[in-house]
């Protein structure tokens, strides 16, 4: 259960963490912040059409007019310029100044203007309990509440808000209203027949930014930032400014002055380099404001569309299902990664595209969904393969040396297929090894130790094998089989010298074990040993349930027979023979060097021609003690 229980965390930990990392991004409004920053730069880059081609005309407090008529400007004036503008046959003037207390000695002025005159449109604001100018009739109200993000950036205009009273109205809606002389398009609003792309809490790069019962809010559409025809209250008043310029027009009245502060970082702000920082004024919002319903009355605006929240959150599963899916079924790690990459720029490519094209849906969170998951299954791979390294090293460790066994993942992908290693035709040098009257032996030992006596004996054979890059494929019962050459291909001399190394190295380390085992009152242990070179079949063999590495063939066959042959011709503590295809092999020089015994051509069991034998006598054999210390 323990084990079930690693390997299930072992599996999904990275995809947890990925998860929790996602959802850290989102709630801390990291997600969010590249989102608007992303809309931001889209927005100010993207080309927009001209102020000048709208019929709107603003009359800007500038900080000249300031000087020369001072501030609060004296009502007086403004119904003078009341007075001009309906003289040039406006369509509906727009006062955006705040003025619930009169100012100067003709207060009256002002508010009979506004009372009678069916052109003038005044403001309030909800949000800080300013009233409009006393007088005016409900419908002449407006409100000029803006909503700001909350990085103090303007990107959404609050369009309507249904339900209300008549005189709650956004001041550009009233503005339309008045100078068309119509409300369809707040009764559509009204009555939820009027389709448009209307922000949600969550919807496109919103995170839960938006209070949707601030009413119907949409994205501002800007045009090109100080291109509206702007003339200030000074050239009104003199005279400077052409009937034709505001006749037929809609003249929106407000401050432009830095020093009266009603101006606004919109999504321009951060991309537009200036000796001051790039702000927007209040009159000029309202203008792209009236602007854009405008285009909404003429047909002429393309909506754009939002993603609403739960059309993002599918697009985030998808995209992290793909970077699960590609991070995982890839064939390689390296190939993954740039898959997955590639597939993240191109999503978040895609989206930036779509957002140009005012189709705006959250680009943080599917990239880096795809991106996280991804990651995620990177990690479990990386986790796993170290993992199965690990599993194959220490499993081929038992049986061959550690360079053979990283050699051997190394090459796994060559090497390895459907979890297998395929079958292949190898040279080989085989030993065969076998202890002498072991049965006798464990008829006077318990079970418990006639077991530690076998381990003692393994322990002497197994390094003296593995140490040369042999592999112990497998034990015998009381011997083993050890094969030089596999599971990689080897040089033939160097194996076929490598396994009478070992055979050197076992018998000195015997002759110790039985000094050992004298003291323990334990029988001594001599070991019989055959050695051939030649080709053998190597692969995986078995079953699903169980596999093993096999090494099959006329040379393992003949080891064996070469071991067991004439089994009382035996001195000393081990006993080993050689075919003569192994001593072709060898090196003259370290061949010379070797104690051989010749017993002639012998017919083993299983083969039609004879081997040449020979015994490799190692009692006082030129070159054991340095093979012993290798």
């Amino acid at each position: 259960m323990k084990h079930v229980r690693e390997l299930l965390l072992q599996s999904a930990g990275p995809y947890l963490v990925s998860v929790v990392i996602l959802v850290l991004l989102r709630s801390a409004g990291l997600a969010q912040t590249i989102d608007l920053l992303l809309y931001d730069l889209v927005t100010a880059q993207r080309p927009s059409p001209s102020g000048r081609d709208t019929p709107i005309t603003l009359v800007g407090i500038e900080e000249s007019d300031i000087q020369r008529f001072g501030w609060p400007i004296d009502d007086a004036l403004f119904c003078k310029a009341f007075d001009r503008l309906n003289a040039g046959g406006v369509d509906v003037i727009g006062f955006d100044i705040y003025r619930d207390k009169g100012v100067g000695p003709q207060q009256q002025c002002l508010r009979d203007r506004f009372r009678d005159e069916p052109t003038l449109v005044s403001i309030f604001n909800v949000a800080s309990g300013i009233a409009p100018v006393p007088g005016t009739p409900t419908e002449r109200q407006s409100y000029n509440d803006l909503s700001l993000d909350a990085d103090g950036v303007l990107r959404r205009d609050l369009v309507h808000v249904t339900g209300q009273d008549e005189a709650t109205v956004s001041f550009p809606m009233r503005v339309m209203e008045v100078a068309t002389g119509g409300r369809r398009l707040r009764d559509a609003m009204d009555d939820g027949t009027h389709q448009d792309a209307w922000l949600s809490a969550d919807g496109g790069g919103y995170h839960n930014e938006i209070d949707a019962g601030l009413g119907l809010q949409r994205l501002l559409r800007f045009r090109e930032p100080g291109s509206y025809r702007l003339y200030s209250l000074a050239q009104l008043l003199d005279g400077e400014v052409p009937r034709e310029a505001i006749r037929d027009q809609i003249v929106l009245i407000g401050s432009t002055a830095p020093s009266l502060r009603d101006l606004f970082n919109v999504p321009h702000t951060r991309f537009r380099q200036s000796e001051e920082v790039f702000q927007v004024s209040g009159v000029e919002i309202h203008a792209n404001r009236v602007a854009t319903l405008l285009d909404h009355h003429n047909g002429t605006l393309n909506t754009g569309w939002i993603m609403p929240g739960w059309g993002n959150l599918i697009l985030i599963l998808l995209c992290m299902a793909s970077g699960t899916l590609l991070g995982e079924k890839v064939p390689t790690l390296r190939r993954s990664v740039l898959v997955v990459v590639a597939l993240s720029a191109g999503v978040a490519g895609g989206l930036t595209w779509l957002l140009w094209e005012h189709i705006w849906v959250g680009i943080a969170m599917p990239t880096f969904g795809l991106l996280s998951m991804g990651g995620a299954a990177w990690l479990r791979r990386g986790a796993m393969s170290q993992q199965h390294s690990q599993q194959i090293k220490q499993l081929l460790g038992q049986t061959t040396s550690p360079a053979v066994a990283q050699q051997l993942w190394d090459q796994r992908d060559e090497l390895l297929s459907d979890g297998r290693f395929e079958g292949r035709q190898l040279p080989v040098t085989v030993l065969f090894t076998d202890t002498v009257n072991f049965t006798s032996v464990s008829e006077g030992m318990n079970p418990r130790a006639l077991m530690d006596w076998l381990n003692r004996g393994m322990e002497v054979c197994v390094p003296a094998v593995t140490k040369r890059g042999g592999m112990v494929n497998k034990f015998t019962g009381d011997g083993m089989l050890a094969v030089f050459g596999v599971p990689l291909e080897q040089d033939s001399k160097a194996e076929a010298q490598a396994a009478i190394e070992a055979a050197m190295e076992i018998k000195a380390g015997l002759e110790q074990l039985n000094k050992d085992l004298l003291q323990d009152q334990e029988p001594a242990m001599r070991i019989r040993m055959g050695i051939h070179s030649g080709e053998a079949l190597v692969g995986s063999m078995g079953s699903a349930e169980r596999i093993e590495y096999a090494v099959i063939g006329d040379s393992v066959n003949c080891a064996s027979r070469l071991e067991s042959l004439d089994k009382q011709r035996h001195e000393g503590v081990l006993r080993v023979l050689l075919s003569s295809t192994t001593l072709e092999l060898l090196d003259p020089t370290f061949k010379t060097r070797l104690n051989l015994e010749y017993w002639g051509p012998v017919q083993v069991k299983g083969r039609e021609e004879p081997l040449e034998v020979s015994e490799l006598k190692m009692d006082n054999a030129p070159g054991a003690a340095e093979a012993t210390q290798t």
